[in-house]
């Protein structure tokens, strides 16, 4: 009995524990359940409050005060995240959602037609709408549902009720189906009649008019609230768009780098380092982390020049990129032209104050936005400067047995000879450039403070520099501009205009228009004939060559010297990289995107 008792209570035992174990597996299955709801949530929320913060660094912009103009100057690093939004494209892209009610295209909207715009891009790339009915069911429905309650609350109108609720039903259970108009049943055209129909009719009754307008209102609120999340959402990749390295790109440096791994005995260094040094030659220099940017501009370079025997190209580029730029350039000749790729993060410097500076810089882009009070009227310009980066004053200890170089940014196409520019007589100055004159030092007063300068002086543009070596070691300008960014706390972008534009004051060239015509990366009013007629196009702004949002009549100045016999970009098997018919970019997959 006693043992016959004992298994009886380890029975019960055993029960209980089993019990416990379910409910403990219950409440864990149950825990899980909320929290599959509540992360979703949090994440859409974080959305909705996150595309649009405010500008974390109020130096971003540069107030201009003038009489008869006013500027704002917003910094833009080329290829890395901005730290700023442009809130004033930002205003213009929400009035145009506002007046058009969902976000639609107006084709009479008021785009900055000369400047490259949000709302140019948008207009270009315009697809027909594909929810076209979805949205016209939503907006009956809105309406059904406005007029609804006041219409019940009608006895002589039980008729229009009944309608009107079978109406809302319908509209109700075809928008839960359907989220594009090929969702839509067979026969939704009489469905949209019917709920049309009955809509009229509710507006011809006499109702309570502060219960409709309070139910418009809520719509009308979350109308705005749904246009202005949109708005924000475009907005917000747009800007990561232009100001993002393509994938297809990054992915084309990351295979390079794999094939260089992979057959490392086959890339040897040339025994050139005789005309590297050679101040005889013609030396160019591009920083860029651009594979096809940089190849383009050596290419553009060596096809339009009389010979290329005496051209070397120094492309300064990071770690990350260098042995993708170390196997492009070894697989791809230009003619009979040297090039030399070196990593600046294993620059060896003999100073210790410049070295702590070795990190990859590109030329930093400034867009200032002028206004003209001209009377009642108010003209608008926008205006992209490109300056040097810290890096470019490391140029005389880089390359210390050369006395003179041409700088170009990797956003630039060359069109003509260029070896004029080593017989320019610079005078004593330091640095040749084409001067953008529509923005004069004195606007830009109260950012480059109380030092002096002249007021009326230009500024100077990079892209094309035709750099005296020998004059800048001899005025020390590498410790001028360090002394120049140590004034103040902005951000390294920030302080490099101050810098860049005070460092050469008095010592640029004013190199002649014809040499370099800038704009082509966001002025869509640029003369073609001017174009032609340009040595070197600069692609300033945000909407480069390389991108999909770049400026399309443009493009075609760029591919026409992309090196498309390479294998990586003409390859059909395999993990291949294909040059678009569209606009010129290489897209992996083994078919064209256009």
């Amino acid at each position: 009995m006693k043992g016959g008792g004992g298994g009886g209570g380890g029975g019960a035992v055993s029960v209980t524990t089993g019990k416990r174990r379910w409910r403990s597996l219950v409440i864990g299955v149950l825990f899980l359940v909320i929290l599959s709801m509540l992360v979703p949530l949090a994440f859409l929320l974080g959305l909705h409050n996150g595309f649009h913060s405010p500008n974390p660094n109020p130096n971003g912009y540069v107030p201009v005060h003038k009489t008869s103009i006013v500027s704002d100057l917003k910094i833009y690093d080329k290829y890395e995240n901005s730290e700023t939004f442009n809130h004033a494209e930002n205003s213009k892209i929400a009035g145009t959602v506002a007046a058009t009610g969902r976000g639609g295209v107006d084709e009479n909207e008021n785009c900055e037609l000369k400047f490259g715009s949000y709302c140019l891009w948008r207009r270009e790339h315009r697809e027909e709408m594909k929810d076209t009915m979805v949205k016209k069911l939503k907006d009956q429905l809105f309406v059904a549902r406005a007029y609804y309650p006041s219409i019940a609350k009608l006895p002589s109108q039980d008729k229009l009720t009944r309608a009107l609720r079978q109406n809302i039903q319908e509209v109700e259970r075809v928008l839960s189906e359907s989220a594009t108009d090929v969702d839509l049943p067979p026969g939704i055209e009489k469905k949209i009649q019917r709920m049309e129909a009955a809509i009229t009719k509710a507006k011809s009754v006499p109702v309570d008019c502060s219960n409709v307008d309070k139910k418009f209102r809520q719509i009308l609120d979350m109308t705005n609230d749904e246009a202005n999340f949109h708005m924000k959402q475009s907005a917000f990749l747009y800007q990561l768009a232009v100001q993002t390295m393509p994938k297809s790109l990054h992915c084309l440096s990351m295979r390079l780098t794999v094939e260089y791994f992979k057959s490392p005995s086959v890339v040897m260094e040339l025994s050139q380092a005789d005309r590297f040094s050679d101040p005889s030659l013609h030396h160019y220099v591009i920083f860029s982390t651009n594979v096809l940017a940089s190849s383009v501009v050596i290419n553009s370079t060596v096809l339009c020049a009389r010979e290329s025997k005496n051209q070397v190209f120094h492309v300064l580029t990071d770690g990350q990129n260098y042995f993708a730029m170390k196997l492009w350039f070894f697989r791809n000749t230009f003619k009979e032209a040297t090039v030399q790729v070196l990593n600046i993060e294993q620059l060896n410097l003999e100073s210790h104050d410049k070295a702590i500076l070795i990190h990859m810089f590109l030329p930093v882009e400034y867009r200032v936005s002028l206004l003209n009070v001209d009377g009642p009227s108010i003209h608008s310009k926008m205006q992209y400067i490109s300056v040097f980066s810290h890096l470019h004053y490391l140029l005389p200890e880089i390359f210390q047995s050369l006395t003179k170089v041409v700088v170009l940014d990797d956003d630039v196409v060359v069109q003509k000879d260029l070896s004029a520019l080593w017989d320019i007589n610079m005078g004593g100055k330091v640095n040749g450039a084409v001067q953008s004159c529509s923005v004069s030092l004195g606007q830009l007063k109260s950012y480059l403070g109380e030092n002096s300068y002249d007021k009326n002086s230009c500024a100077w543009m990079s892209g094309l520099n035709i750099v005296d070596l020998a004059r800048w070691r001899e005025l020390d300008l590498t410790k001028t501009y360090q002394r120049l960014v140590s004034m103040g706390e902005e951000s390294k972008e920030a302080v490099a205009l101050r810098g860049s534009l005070l460092t050469f004051q008095d010592l640029v060239y004013a190199l002649d228009g014809v040499w370099a015509l800038s704009g082509l990366g966001h002025d869509y009013g640029l003369n073609i004939e001017a174009i032609k007629k340009a040595a070197v196009l600069h692609y300033n702004g945000h909407m480069k060559p390389w991108l999909e949002l770049g400026i399309p009549r443009y493009k075609k100045f760029w591919k026409k010297f992309l090196n498309q016999e390479d294998q990586l970009l003409n390859e059909r098997n395999g993990n291949v990289y294909l040059v678009s018919r569209k606009s010129g970019i290489e897209f992996p997959g083994g078919e064209y995107r256009s």
